[in-house]
This record gives C-alpha cells, sequence and structure tokens, in this order.
C-alpha cells in the first residue's frame, strides 16, 4: 500500500486496466468458459480479454461458438468494466459498500476521465453510472422485439443484453456465432437505429450527455460540448455520403458504418469486399474515434477539431477561435502531441505487422491496426489468421489505445522536470 501511494495516479491507472486484462485472461482459459469441443490459446484468450477490456472487439476465435454462458458473461463485464473505465467500477463499488471516497480515488477518477477539477466527482460518478444502467436497459427491450423473432426468449435475452453492453460501451462484440456479426440485420431499421444510438450515445461522453440533459439549448451548452456534437454531426454526415459514393450498399448500411467505424465495430456488410476507398474512409473515422469521457477510443472529436481550428487560425493570421471562444495555446498543443504519438503508433504496428504478415495486403493491415488503436474492431476478416507474434502486439496497440492520452501524453506530466528557463532562439520550420 505504502508503494501504491507513491505511484502517480496515470500509473496507477494503467496498472488497473492491465490487472483487469490479466484476470480476464485467466477466467476465459477455464474450463468452465469454454465449449465442449471448443479450444482457446493463452494468447487468444489474452487477445480476447484486452479486446473486451479495450471494448474493440476484434476477435481472435469467434465468441459465441468458442465460449459458454459463463465465458460469454465474462466478456460482457469485461466490455462494461473497460467502458465504464476501472476507476469509475472501483469507486462505484466503494460507494455501494457505504464508505466515503478518499483524496487519492478522487484524482484518479480526475485523471481517468480527463477532467480540469475534482468539483463533483463523486455525483459525476453516480450520473455515470446510472445513465449507463438506463441506456443499456432501454437498448436491451429494443433489442430484445428484433432477436426474439428469431431465438427463443431466453437466448433473445442474453444476446439483447450483451449486444446493449457492447453497443452502448462502443465494443463490436456479438454473440450471434458464425462470425457474421450484424450481417443478417443489414436491413432491420429497428435494430440498425437501435444499435447507432447506443453508439452515438456512448460515443459522446457523459459529461455531454450530462449537459444535454440539464440545458437542452445549444447556445447555453459549454464550448466542449458545442464541438463534440459539432464534429460528430459532421463525421457522421460525410462518413456516410463517402461510404455511400464508394461501395454498393444501403443508405441506411452506409450511416451504419459510418456511426460504428467511430469505435464501435458492429458490422451489416463484409468488410473483405470493400474497396480501398471504402477502407480507407473507414480508416479515417476509427483513427477518429469518438469524445472525450466515453466508452470509446481513437484521438477523439475534440482534438481533430482543434487541429484544424489551430491549421486555419495560423493560415489566416487570427486566433484560434470556436464559437466565439478562444482555444487555450496548451489544448492546441495537446491536440498535436496526441496526433504525433497517435500517427506513430499505427505507422509502427503497419509496419511490423506489413513484416510479419506479408500474406496480406497493406490496406487489411492499415484496417487491422488502425481499428486496435481506435478501440473500434471492424476487421477485413484477417484477425484470426494473425500469427501469435501479430496478435501481442494488436493486443499492446488496443491496450495503448483504451489509454489514449493517459499513456501516450499526461503519464509522463508525473515526472519531476526542472523549471529552468533557456534562452529562446528561433527554428526555421516550413
Amino acid at each position: 500500500m505504502k508503494l501504491l501511494k507513491k505511484v502517480s495516479p496515470g500509473r496507477i491507472i494503467v496498472l488497473g486496466f492491465f490487472s483487469v486484462i490479466v484476470l480476464g485472461t485467466i477466467l476465459l482459459k477455464l474450463p468452465i468458459s469454454i465449449r465442449e469441443g471448443a479450444s482457446v490459446s493463452l494468447v487468444d484468450a489474452l487477445f480476447t480479454s484486452t479486446s473486451a477490456v479495450c471494448v474493440t472487439g476484434l476477435i481472435a476465435v469467434d465468441t459465441a461458438d468458442t465460449f459458454t454462458v459463463f465465458g460469454r458473461a465474462v466478456v460482457a463485464l469485461l466490455i462494461q468494466i473497460g467502458g465504464l473505465g476501472v476507476t469509475s467500477v472501483g469507486v462505484g463499488f466503494i460507494l455501494l459498500m457505504g464508505k466515503k471516497i478518499g483524496i487519492k480515488e478522487r484524482v484518479l477518477i480526475k485523471e481517468s476521465m480527463n477532467l480540469d477539477s475534482m468539483k463533483g466527482l463523486v455525483k459525476l460518478v453516480k450520473s455515470v453510472l446510472l445513465l449507463t444502467l438506463s441506456f443499456e436497459v432501454v437498448g436491451a427491450i429494443l433489442s430484445y422485439i428484433v432477436f426474439s423473432k428469431d431465438y427463443k426468449p431466453l437466448d433473445a435475452l442474453g444476446i439483447s443484453v450483451f449486444h446493449s453492453i457492447a453497443a452502448f460501451n462502443n465494443s463490436g462484440f456479438d454473440i450471434l456465432g458464425g462470425l457474421k456479426n450484424l450481417i443478417p440485420y443489414q436491413n432491420n431499421i429497428l435494430l440498425n437505429l437501435t444499435t447507432c444510438g447506443l453508439i452515438i450515445f456512448g460515443g459522446l461522453g457523459f459529461l455531454v450527455i450530462k449537459e444535454i440533459i440539464r440545458k437542452r439549448n445549444f447556445k447555453k451548452f459549454s464550448l466542449h460540448t458545442k464541438v463534440v456534437i459539432t464534429t460528430t454531426a459532421i463525421l457522421l454526415i460525410v462518413g456516410t455520403l463517402f461510404l455511400k459514393a464508394t461501395e454498393d450498399i444501403t443508405w441506411l448500411g452506409a450511416f451504419f458504418f459510418s456511426t460504428s467505424a467511430r469505435t464501435a465495430g458492429f458490422s451489416t456488410y463484409p468488410l473483405g469486399n470493400f474497396t480501398n476507398a471504402g477502407l480507407f474512409t473507414l480508416t479515417i473515422l476509427m483513427f477518429i474515434g469518438a469524445s472525450p469521457g466515453s466508452t470509446g477510443g481513437g484521438i477523439k472529436t475534440t482534438t481533430i477539431f482543434t487541429l484544424f481550428k489551430s491549421i486555419y487560425s495560423t493560415a489566416t493570421n487570427k486566433h484560434c477561435v470556436a464559437f466565439k471562444r478562444k482555444i487555450p495555446t496548451t489544448v492546441i498543443f495537446r491536440a498535436f502531441n496526441i496526433i504525433i504519438l497517435a500517427l506513430a503508433v499505427v505507422c509502427f504496428g503497419t509496419f511490423a505487422l506489413s513484416i510479419i504478415e506479408p500474406q496480406f495486403s497493406f490496406i487489411q493491415l492499415l484496417v487491422e491496426v488502425t481499428s486496435a488503436f481506435g478501440t473500434v474492431g471492424l476487421s477485413t476478416g484477417i484477425t484470426p489468421n494473425l500469427t501469435d507474434l501479430s496478435k501481442i502486439i494488436v493486443s499492446i496497440i488496443m491496450f495503448i489505445g483504451r489509454l489514449g492520452p493517459m499513456t501516450m501524453a499526461t503519464i509522463w506530466s508525473f515526472k519531476e522536470s526542472s523549471n529552468a528557463c533557456y534562452s529562446e532562439e528561433t527554428v526555421i520550420i516550413g
């Protein structure tokens, strides 16, 4: 405990996620988790656990065909913990036991949710848990209406609950079997819109959802909420138009993929049949991802918005302004750092897999790595055929993608640094 107190909050969060992944791997390797006649290697169990905790959805083995009801329940629990965040779940248990939340726990919540202050953190955690439960219950009910037509009542209930948890937590896992995901329901309007609704709200971020419910007026929203809503809407529209233009799919299918590609990972059409243009569109959407404080991954909508605003302000020699508010320079620097680090992870991962898996095309590997980093789960179907080394690399990328800014930027800020100020000298740029 004394050693733990000396560890920075960022590193405690990393350790927490890693511990859950290890525990999930052990549980998924138990005989009670594996169906009779099926087998799961240690690497595949680790891959599945990482994919679930990192709310990704990439699968090395089919979830329904490989795991028992207990095993699928473990996957669902891992998805829920990963989506809410280890810290939020831990604090929720502390509250249920009637204990008080200390300063250390409050700092952990602040860091895990990328918040600026510790004001009202306990109320926030309570509202996060309540919102999650509310959305998932509604999603399960609507999904049950669809699945009850094709499955027995108890099976339909299990599938509906699992699907609702996976959708709201932006994880593309399914338990329909046969690696078919939601392809059999590509024309079912209710299931498509229910899934999209859960993905969108899960990807907005809990602070944004709370503000929408409380204020209900765009003009009264904070700058953060305005940026999230605006960028999300633009990405959904542009993504739908691009996918419809490049692929032979319906408008419903294009909208579904535009929504799912931003960290959810469900598919209603085989991705292996997509053109390079369509796959590249999905790659961009996966790289951007959802919004801060949400269940999704990627570099985040606010980051890409800040990037373009910064470029525009530099080109026009004006202040970086959005919705009549100036964006701080520190935020701009943070956005560029995150994008550069994210590109480095994706480029390195794609390069490594290109060497290890020469039988696959570059675009297939780029989609796989970007999907892992963005915690999406979309794949052209190559995941089960990857070597163990590639699966481990992809697992590491999923882990980095889930922790995002905490791993790639803020975790370094806990190291002691010198306050020495050196003389300034210019560098020629461009």
